[in-house]
C-alpha cells in the first residue's frame, strides 16, 4: 500500500511536470520598445495598440497574411445599390465571456467607433446609418458610394455591447484627456485569445481562447507581451533566451542577432513613412526666436527638406534599412508612383540661399519634437536632422519623448515642428489624404488647407470609376508635393528578431497574428 501511495505521488508530480513544462514550451515571449496605448479597441489608432487588439477583437472583414481582404465575423456581403450594403455574420461566434454575438454587437460597435472620442471615426465617416436587420445581418448605408468601404471596415473591431454597458465604456475612452475607464484596462472580444493580466507598460498576458469560432492554426496557449525600451536591454533579453521575439529589432544588432545559431532575423518594407511637419497656420512659433512662423513660407520648408541629406540617414543611422521617400506613402498603395516618390535634391547652399530669399539669412530656432520608443531609430533620426538644420544657420533643440507624451501633446497642438510615422492600412492613397491633408482633419497637425484638395478627397471617398477616382488621387498628390506641407524622409523597413523555434510570418503592416504562429 505503501508502494501504491509513493506510486500515486510521483505520477502526479510528473503529470504536473509535463504540463508545466508544455505549457512554457507554448508560450510566445514578445518583445517591443513600446506598449499599446490602450485596450479600448477605438480610442487610438497607432500601431502597437492595433497589434494588441488584433489579438483580441475581431472586425467584419481582415487582411490574411497575404494582405487581401477575406471574411471574419462577416461570411459574406452584397452592395444592393451604390450605396446600401448587407453582411451576414457567423452564427457561431461567441464573446469571451460566453456569450454570443450578434448583429446588435456590430451595430453597437460601428456606431461607438464613430462617435467623437473615437481616433477611428474617420475610417468610417462616410457611414451614414448601420441597422441591425436581424440577428446574424447588418445594414450599412454610405452618405455616396463608397469604393473602399471594405478596407476601412477591416479596422473597425467589435465589442460586446452588454459588456460595454455594463462597465459604463458605451463610449471609447477619451484618451486625448488622459481619461481611464473599463474599456481602457480590460476586453471582451471574440478573438483567437483574451487578455487575463494587464499591467501597462510592463506585462500583458493573452491567453488562448479556448471557444473561439475560427480553425486553430497556431500551437499556442498564451503570449506574454513585455515591453522594454531600451534597445539594448531588449536585445540582451532576447540574446539570453527570456524573450523569443523582437518585433522592432534595432539595425544596429541585425548582424550580431542573425549571426548566432539559434537565432533568425526576417526583414521586410513595411507600410509606414517617416516625416517631419510643421505647424504652418500660428502666426507665431511657440518655440521660436523671429516674433512670427517661418514655416508660412514655402521657402522655409523647401530649405529644410533640401538641408536633409537622405542618404546619409539611411547609411549611417538605418544601416542601409529604409528607403529615400519623395511622399507619405509606399509602393503598393494605390495613388503611388515612382515619379512621386522622387525626392528633392540634398543641396544645403540652395537651402541657404532659400532662407536668405524668404526673409531669414541668419536662420532661427525652433524645437524638434520626436518619439523615442515609437519608429525605427526615431530618436537618432532627429538627432542626426538637427545637426544637418544647423549646417544651414536652422537652431533645433530637439525634445525626445515618450510616444504616449508626443503623440498626446501634438494632440493638444503644442509642437512647431514634429516627427511622425504614417501607415496605410487601406492601401489606399485616401486614408493619407482623410487623415493628413483634409482640413478638418484631426492629424492635420501641419494646418495644410486647400479647397481644391478638399474637393479631390471627396472623389476619393464616392468616385467608383477608377479612372476618374485615380485622376483625383494623382491630382492631389501633385498638389501637396509641390507644396511642401510636410518634409517625407524614408519608407520604414523592419526587422523581427527571433528563436529560430518561434514562428511569426512577418507582414508589411508590422502586425503579428499569432493565431498563424507557433512554438516547436
Amino acid at each position: 500500500m505503501k508502494n501504491k501511495g509513493l506510486l500515486k505521488i510521483l505520477l502526479t508530480l510528473f503529470l504536473v511536470f509535463s504540463f508545466s513544462s508544455a505549457w512554457a514550451a507554448n508560450t510566445i515571449k514578445w518583445s517591443m520598445k513600446g506598449d499599446s496605448l490602450t485596450l479600448d479597441p477605438h480610442a487610438q489608432n497607432e500601431g502597437p495598440t492595433t497589434m494588441v487588439s488584433r489579438q483580441v477583437y475581431e472586425a467584419l472583414v481582415t487582411r490574411g497574411l497575404d494582405m487581401s481582404i477575406g471574411p471574419q465575423l462577416a461570411t459574406k456581403w452584397k452592395a444592393v445599390d451604390p450605396t446600401t450594403w448587407y453582411f451576414f455574420l457567423r452564427e457561431d461566434v461567441k464573446f469571451h465571456d460566453g456569450t454570443p454575438m450578434t448583429s446588435e454587437d456590430v451595430e453597437f460597435s460601428i456606431i461607438r467607433a464613430q462617435q467623437p472620442t473615437s481616433d477611428f471615426k474617420e475610417y468610417i465617416s462616410s457611414i451614414s446609418s448601420v441597422k441591425a436587420i436581424d440577428k446574424y445581418t447588418i445594414q450599412i448605408k454610405t452618405k455616396e458610394p463608397n469604393p473602399i468601404l471594405l478596407n476601412q471596415l477591416s479596422n473597425i473591431f467589435v465589442m460586446s455591447k452588454a459588456w460595454a454597458t455594463k462597465n459604463f465604456s458605451t463610449a471609447p475612452q477619451n484618451w486625448n484627456a488622459s481619461q481611464e475607464t473599463y474599456a481602457s484596462t480590460n476586453t471582451m472580444g471574440t478573438g483567437p485569445f483574451k487578455i487575463t493580466l494587464r499591467e501597462p507598460n510592463t506585462k500583458t498576458i493573452f491567453k488562448k481562447s479556448r471557444i473561439w469560432w475560427g480553425d486553430v492554426e497556431h500551437n499556442l496557449d498564451s503570449i506574454e507581451l513585455l515591453p522594454i525600451a531600451n534597445a539594448a536591454t531588449r536585445v540582451a533579453a532576447l540574446l539570453s533566451g527570456e524573450i523569443d521575439i523582437v518585433t522592432d529589432a534595432p539595425v544596429q544588432d541585425l548582424e550580431r542577432i542573425g549571426g548566432s545559431a539559434s537565432y533568425k532575423v526576417e526583414s521586410t518594407p513595411q507600410m509606414r513613412t517617416i516625416f517631419l511637419g510643421m505647424d504652418q497656420a500660428a502666426d507665431q512659433l511657440r518655440s521660436g526666436n523671429t516674433g512670427d512662423n517661418p514655416f508660412k513660407k514655402k521657402e522655409v520648408r523647401q530649405a529644410l527638406y533640401q538641408a536633409i541629406d537622405i542618404e546619409a540617414i539611411k547609411k549611417k543611422v538605418m544601416r542601409g534599412d529604409s528607403e529615400p521617400a519623395g511622399i507619405i506613402t509606399f509602393p503598393g498603395v494605390t495613388g503611388y508612383t515612382k515619379a512621386l516618390d522622387k525626392r528633392l535634391p540634398y543641396d544645403p547652399e540652395a537651402a541657404k540661399q532659400l532662407l536668405v530669399d524668404a526673409g531669414y539669412p541668419d536662420g532661427f530656432d525652433v524645437e524638434l519634437r520626436c518619439p523615442n520608443d515609437r519608429y525605427v531609430n526615431d530618436e537618432a533620426i532627429c538627432t542626426a536632422v538637427v545637426g544637418m538644420f544647423g549646417k544651414i544657420g536652422v537652431n533645433v533643440s530637439l525634445n525626445s519623448q515618450t510616444k504616449s507624451k508626443h503623440f498626446k501633446e501634438l494632440k493638444e497642438d503644442k509642437g512647431d515642428f514634429y516627427m511622425l510615422g504614417w501607415g496605410v492600412p487601406t492601401l489606399d492613397s485616401h486614408y493619407v489624404f482623410h487623415y493628413l491633408y483634409d482640413s478638418g482633419a484631426s492629424w492635420n497637425k501641419v494646418n495644410f488647407s486647400n479647397a481644391r484638395v478638399d474637393e479631390l478627397i471627396k472623389v476619393m471617398e464616392g468616385e467608383v470609376d477608377l479612372t476618374k477616382r485615380n485622376a483625383a488621387i494623382a491630382e492631389a498628390w501633385k498638389i501637396v508635393k509641390d507644396d511642401i506641407s510636410y518634409l517625407p524622409l524614408h519608407h520604414q523597413v523592419i526587422s523581427w528578431a527571433s528563436k529560430k523555434s518561434v514562428n511569426v510570418p512577418i507582414r508589411p503592416n508590422n502586425e503579428p497574428l499569432f493565431r498563424f504562429s507557433s512554438k516547436d
